[in-house]
């Protein structure tokens, strides 16, 4: 047998336009598509649509960031967590207490500073809490947020315990822009922090470090296999995801003037993951689906009913993942496809 004409299954050649198709798949994955202007111009509508609704929607668009900051870490790396209100709540506190206590009302600061303080909880909390995985981690992150909770009301002098902190004033944005009662300043500035916070948390996602989060989250033995510090980068990812949700927590406190500890309920924790699973984890744009059809939902339903405005909830959630288990968004996508033919990338 001739052995000088035996070779590998793949030319040289064909390699080289395998490895191009794959490079080009990825530049093609990080590009702005048309359609994804289509929530941006939504929110944008609705300003000039619902002008005497502005209060519900600025609470929307913190409630969207704090659905995309589960998602970083629920969606791409497969952390699924109880106590994600824990750094939605020292976001809120650290902005508050950055006013009552310090008496810096500048509002950028008090963004800034809930997003370090959350981030640095994150890090430390990630680095010793991620070494755990399933049931065990769920009953860890659900009882950080319950110790933070109880230390809040411990150190109630300085926290207000369960009475919160009143009169979380912030100063006019950039010191021009005045907070109206019906809340068009703040809507707008909601919206332009959920659309850097994106941007940022869309580059990070289809950079090399995201994609990696999706390689753990599918084989995490293949990827320790492959050299890769698995646990190290979770916890980054977390710390992340931590930031993000001390930004929409201060946001929260800054456009409610109030701050108790109730931003560490458990029902802050769940109601987030029932946003992010109406929607869909992993989409980017799920949390946006989620998040409003929520928000609004319930308040339409406490209109309704007061007391049972849950089971609307319950009953809308239900319905939602028999019909798909990935959420809304996925259905959106597939009615997206199939009418204009367009492929809709995860």
């Amino acid at each position: 047998m001739d052995t000088s004409r035996v070779s590998s299954p793949l030319a040289g050649s064909e390699i080289a336009v395998l490895r191009g198709r794959a490079i080009s798949f990825l530049e093609r994955r990080d590009r702005f598509r048309v359609a994804e202007t289509l929530p941006w111009i939504l929110a944008i509508a609705a300003y000039f649509i619902f002008p005497t609704h502005m209060i519900l929607g600025g609470q929307t668009l913190i409630m969207i960031l704090f659905a995309l900051s589960l998602d970083l870490i629920l969606g791409y790396a497969g952390i699924v967590t109880l106590g994600h209100a824990a750094f939605f709540g020292l976001g809120a506190y650290a902005a508050a207490l950055l006013i009552t206590s310090f008496g810096w009302t500048e509002p950028i600061s008090g963004l800034v500073c809930g997003a370090v303080l959350a981030a640095a909880a994150g890090f430390v909390s990630g680095w010793l809490l991620l070494r755990y995985h399933g049931l065990a981690l769920l009953v860890l992150t659900l009882s950080t947020t319950i110790m933070l909770q109880q230390l809040g009301n411990l150190f109630r002098d300085f926290t207000g315990g369960y009475d919160g902190i009143p009169g979380v004033t912030v100063s006019p944005l950039f010191q021009y822009f005045e907070y109206d009662l019906n809340g068009h300043t703040y809507y707008l500035y909601s919206l332009a922090v959920l659309f850097i916070c994106f941007l940022a948390v869309r580059r990070f996602v289809y950079s090399s470090f995201g994609r990696s989060l999706v390689g753990i989250r599918e084989n995490v033995a293949r990827m320790h296999a492959l050299g890769s510090h698995v646990h190290a980068r979770l916890v980054v990812a977390y710390a992340i995801s931590a930031g993000l949700a001390g930004i929409s927590g201060a946001l929260f406190a800054q456009t409610n003037s109030l701050v108790t500890l109730g931003v560490f309920d458990f029902d802050q924790s769940a109601a987030v993951l029932m946003m992010l699973i109406l929607g869909g984890a992993g989409w980017l744009y799920g949390s946006f689906v989620g998040a409003t059809l929520y928000m609004v939902l319930q308040n339409e339903l406490a209109k309704i009913s007061p007391e049972f405005w849950q089971f609307g909830i319950g009953l809308l959630l239900v319905v939602a993942v028999l019909l798909s288990r990935l959420g809304v968004y996925a259905r959106l996508g597939d009615l997206g496809r199939s009418l204009l033919g367009s492929r809709i990338e995860r």
